[in-house]
């Protein structure tokens, strides 16, 4: 039997008792070892990231709280609730080294982690959908359809999201789906072997191509 794949995994951080605590949902982990990998949940230190970059097979960055953008030349939206400082710093760099040097690695890119992916190749948010989204809130702990630009490359289908920020300019990236409102949901970089960014929620999408089907991609290109 072939060995499992490693796949590294973002945590979200949070503030415990005066304490800041890394955590991840169960799901991430276990839609990765259901699809034949082997989760690690990493800690979050930007001085290990070309240790990591080299040591693993594939990456996932998970769902969180919003970027600050003044690093990526635009002004915060006050109304958002910031990732931690050094959550953002480690996911930058991470994501920047993986993009420079091993651009090979498998990476899938959830919520945040798309956002965090489309902000590092150029590309910019929309902030705070309430403001220019009437049915903002059907991307809020809902199930919706995307449409795919291109079928042979992602399905359409049935998702679940949870979120108040999307990806408005995704740079260099292809747009591979969009909602109905025309949110962009779903990114590639078709120049590398797999790396995805979606909107939604795969972990928690019951759509077989669209929730663990992404993880079943993630680590078959892992291989």
């Amino acid at each position: 039997m072939p060995h499992r794949p490693l796949v590294a995994i973002t945590p979200d951080l949070i503030d415990r008792n005066g304490r800041e605590t890394a955590i991840c949902t169960t799901a991430y982990a276990d839609r990765v070892w259901a699809a034949g990998g082997l989760p690690v949940v990493v800690s979050p230190n930007a001085e290990s990231v070309a240790d990591l970059a080299g040591r693993f097979d594939a990456f996932v960055f998970t769902g969180g709280d919003d970027p600050k953008t003044e690093p990526f030349g635009q002004p915060t939206d006050p109304r958002i609730t910031p990732v931690f400082p050094r959550r953002q710093a480690f996911e930058t760099a991470l994501l920047a080294h993986l993009r420079d040097e091993w651009p090979e690695k498998p990476l899938l890119g959830v919520c945040l982690g798309m956002q965090m992916l489309a902000l590092t190749r150029g590309g910019r948010l929309n902030q705070f959908m309430p403001e220019t989204h009437p049915n903002h809130a059907e991307h809020w702990d809902h199930d919706h359809p995307i449409v795919s630009a291109d079928e042979s490359v992602l399905a359409a289908g049935v998702v679940h999201s949870r979120h108040k920020q999307a990806v408005d300019d995704a740079g260099p990236l292809r747009v591979l789906a969009t909602a109905p409102d025309g949110t962009i949901e779903a990114v590639d970089d078709p120049r590398v072997p797999f790396c995805l960014g979606v909107q939604w929620h795969p972990e928690r999408t019951g759509d077989g191509e669209l929730g663990a089907g992404l993880f079943e991609r993630l680590v078959a290109a892992a291989h």
